[in-house]
């Protein structure tokens, strides 16, 4: 199997996978198919609908979290842009003289297959995280994988249940066309058995009881056929709205780990797991050797503590921020790469937030839907709504 889907991938146009995956984003409204006059399939379709709220909501509330942050760092530059002429002066003073020890550091560093370093500070910065960064790019991977797997697989089955219901149609209508074919011909038979009974004289009576007898076994046998294919149509179309809602539910899913991975990729700035462990395991090495440098290390961390300090008088939220990374205190342009960095970080936490508020809205608005075109049911929805946990709100 993992060959053909090898070989699928190579041949299937990327256009077509693109828009196989855009696909998977849009939810399916499969209200047209079902009986709202039954309970169990009334109370399944509402409990589907507070269920996609409240996967939404739940990742709602851990993007805002991190929207809050980002949204944080942003302010602190704002801040920092702010200050008044002296305070900012006194403040570059410190920021330079750290600079100056960074410079200084960086001169016993100035070795072959040295780490860059751009990339170990930023790697420094996020130390404390970047074994979780890493399990969570891989875990977000390896769940997106099976996810899009999911989705191609439902896929198929939705596409065979409609080919199937499409040939039970075909069969139920070529027997039905056969009833009549039965019928007409038996009628014939009695037509012609009749003429030969009356006006030829001759006996006819087995002719009719063949003829009755042919057409009853014909027609039970079509009947046995027509009920079988019945039974198997409801059968298909009941499985075909279960697997519509668990498209659904896994959509959600899909969309909210695709877009949660390219979160992680901005974050920190790579394109795979891989890539981010490969990185953090140079790092390591390259901390370890640093080591040797202690006092030069001693000194930095002296003017740090003091930049801090003195970044704790204004109004900043994260100061280990600005001070891990002075650059941005001196120089503008670093500021406008941090910001943009900042700025598509938070809009793709902003994306992620708006397509779950659209799918909480949706299913909100397809409860309203059903509580408006069966009022006699309010009651009950509304009931199942105050009920669940987490749910919906009116």
């Amino acid at each position: 199997m993992k060959i053909l889907d090898f070989f699928r991938k190579i041949f299937t146009p990327r256009s077509r996978r693109k828009a196989q995956e855009g696909e998977w984003e849009r939810l399916v409204n499969a209200r047209d198919s079902v009986d709202f006059e039954q309970e169990e399939e009334r109370s399944r379709y509402v409990t589907d609908c507070l269920e996609q709220i409240a996967e939404a909501s739940k990742e709602l509330e851990m993007l805002q979290g991190e929207y809050g942050r980002v949204t944080a760092y942003l302010t602190d530059l704002e801040e920092l842009e702010a200050l008044p002429e002296q305070e900012m002066e006194s403040l570059e003073i410190t920021a330079r003289k750290l600079q100056s020890m960074e410079r200084e550091y960086e001169d016993f560093t100035q070795r072959k297959n040295r780490m860059d370093d751009a990339l170990y500070y930023q790697l420094k910065n996020r130390e404390s995280e970047l074994e979780e960064g890493i399990k969570k790019i891989r875990d977000t991977e390896h769940y997106g994988t099976l996810v899009k797997q999911d989705l191609q697989r439902l896929d198929g089955e939705r596409h065979a249940y409609e080919y199937r219901k499409n040939e039970l149609h075909g069969i139920m209508e070529n027997l039905r066309g056969m009833a009549v074919i039965f019928l007409t011909a038996l009628v014939i038979c009695m037509i012609l058995l009749a003429v030969l009974q009356f006006a030829f004289e001759m006996q006819t009576q087995i002719g009719y009881f063949i003829a009755v007898l042919a057409a009853a076994l014909a027609l039970t046998v079509l009947a046995v056929k027509y009920m079988d294919a019945d039974r198997e149509m409801d059968r298909v179309l009941r499985d075909a709205r279960r697997l519509v809602k668990l498209q659904n539910k896994v959509k959600i899913r899909y969309v909210n780990n695709r877009n949660l991975l390219d979160y992680y990729y901005i974050k920190y700035d790579v394109d795979s797991g891989k890539k981010l462990e490969k990185r953090y395991h140079q790092y390591l090495e390259e901390k370890e050797q640093r080591k040797q440098f202690a006092e030069t290390e001693a000194r930095r961390e002296y003017y740090h503590k003091q930049l801090l300090t003195q970044l704790g008088r204004y109004h900043i939220q994260y100061p280990d921020q600005l001070s891990s990374n002075v650059s941005v205190i001196l120089d503008h342009r670093e500021q406008v790469e941090r910001r943009h960095e900042l700025i598509l970080r938070r809009q793709s936490l902003r994306k992620q937030m708006e397509y779950n508020n659209t799918v909480a809205e949706e299913a909100k608005q397809e409860i309203r839907d059903i509580v408006a075109a069966y009022p006699r049911y309010a009651a009950e929805i509304t009931e199942m709504v105050d009920r669940y946990d987490g749910g919906y709100r009116r």
